[in-house]
This record gives structure tokens, sequence and C-alpha cells, in this order.
């Protein structure tokens, strides 16, 4: 089960730095703000700083898992180092599946990306809880 939500954890900060990469670097472009929904070029300017903090938001999750997830593999079980890593785990990808969930009750058009974005760190989070309730 460790390896497993570790294996999750990572992936659903990778999938955060992807979403970072988008909302910080490259929102101006017409591939990333079409898939945003954005209407226009105009507003992809206008909403850009918006966009640009978010991405950040997700870019500190993502480090945040990675560290976790580092700290958990090579710490001994029940470590302070362990200990230490799973809160960070917890703590962010945690966060990265309510914001999903939050995204999921914004509409019905949301549903498909809060699918994207929630179910790695779902699975980090339950797989995470039975491997530290063993």
């Amino acid at each position: 089960m460790t390896l497993a939500s570790l294996l999750f954890a990572f992936l659903a900060g990778a999938l955060h730095v992807f979403i970072f990469t988008m909302e910080s670097l490259t929102w101006t472009r017409p591939a990333t703000w079409k898939r945003f929904g954005v209407a226009s070029q105009s507003d992809a300017e206008t909403t850009r700083p918006l966009a640009y903090n978010q991405g950040f938001y997700n870019l500190f999750l993502a480090i945040g898992a990675f560290i976790g997830t580092g700290l958990v593999a090579f710490g001994g079980a029940g470590s302070t180092q362990a200990v230490a890593g799973w809160t960070l785990i917890f703590s962010c990808c945690g966060s990265m599946l309510l914001a999903a969930a939050v995204l999921a009750f914004t509409g019905r058009k949301y549903l498909r990306p809060a699918v994207t974005q929630g179910t790695m760190p779902l699975f980090a989070v339950v797989l995470g809880l039975l491997a530290t309730l063993q």
C-alpha cells in the first residue's frame, strides 16, 4: 500500500507541475487558454495574472507531494522523517483532492477536469491511510 500511495502522490505532483506550466507559463497560448475554456486571446490576457497566481498554488502543492514522497520513501517506518512525509502527502494531496471537489461542484462542464485533477490524489490519500493504519 505504501508504494502505491507514493506512486500516486508522485503522479499527482507531476500533474500539478503540468498544470502550473499551463497556468503560469503558457496561459496566453491559444492551445492553453482554449483547454481552460477561455473565450478569446483578449480574455486570456485579462485573466493572465489570476492564472499565473493559481499556477503557483499548483506548483507548491506538487513540491509538497514530492518532498513528502521522498521523506516516506527514504525514512524508516514510523520515523520522524516518515511521519513528516505522510503529513505532507496528506496535506498536499488532500488539498488537491478538495480543490477537485470544488471544481466538480462548480458545474457539470467541469466534471471531467475535476476527475482528472482529483483521481491520483484520492488514491494517494486512501492508500496512504490504509498503509499508515496497518
